[in-house]
């Protein structure tokens, strides 16, 4: 996992405190959150495990995604889940300028505007990588943007951490008004398989919801 940790410090929190890192609450509640779908075949495979607890989750979808797959983004929607803009080509902040990195919000809002029928804006942002400028930030955030970030990392996506780990990671630290990250991607799909439906058991079994981020 290197150098980033499984659950977010608090002084990073502190440090961005416009951010969403956790929606605090008095009840057992998490955020369970998608990354980087649609997906063929796994987005829709999710959606079956996440019905089978009753679980509600947002997707932070990529918009090259949502025209080449509108029926799954269908699915997603009809289910009552909430999405979010992941940008259009999955850039990361860091390394492109300002401009082009709104320009490529505003194209995923397109993509979603096109593919859905009596579409509201989409007003939920979370940076690919986590990686985002501050200027960036605050021109989102003048633009209407809930910039979602997270407080727990499941780490589904990396090659040096097990599929064990990867629910451990999410057990071990997740609490009420924990937002969590998972990937509904190729990459990610083995470890998040298997992670997903185990930590939907474990705290169901503790009398958990599992809510949508309100866009």
């Amino acid at each position: 996992m290197g150098l980033i940790p499984a659950k977010t410090p608090k002084f990073i929190k502190w440090m961005f405190p416009k951010y969403t890192w956790v929606i605090p609450s008095s009840k057992k509640v998490l955020y369970l959150t998608f990354d980087d779908g649609p997906t063929p075949d796994i987005t829709q495979r999710v959606l079956d495990i996440l019905k089978q607890f009753n679980a509600k989750a947002t997707f932070f979808c990529i918009g090259e995604n949502v025209e080449k797959y509108p029926f799954i983004l269908e699915s997603i929607l009809k289910e009552k889940h909430s999405i979010g803009n992941h940008t259009y080509h999955h850039l990361k902040g860091w390394e492109t300028p300002t401009k082009e990195y709104l320009e490529n919000t505003e194209d995923c809002e397109q993509a979603f505007k096109s593919k859905i029928v009596n579409h509201k804006p989409i007003n939920l942002f979370r940076p690919p990588y986590g990686k985002i400028t501050n200027k960036q930030g605050k021109q989102l955030i003048k633009l209407g943007y809930k910039i979602i970030m997270w407080d727990i990392l499941s780490f589904d996506w990396d090659n040096n951490t097990t599929k064990e780990t990867c629910l451990n990671n999410v057990i071990s630290k997740a609490k009420s008004g924990s937002i969590i990250v998972f990937h509904d991607s190729v990459k990610a799909s083995e470890k998040m398989m298997y992670a997903l439906p185990k930590t939907l058991e474990y705290f169901s079994k503790q009398g958990y919801e599992f809510k949508a981020i309100v866009n």
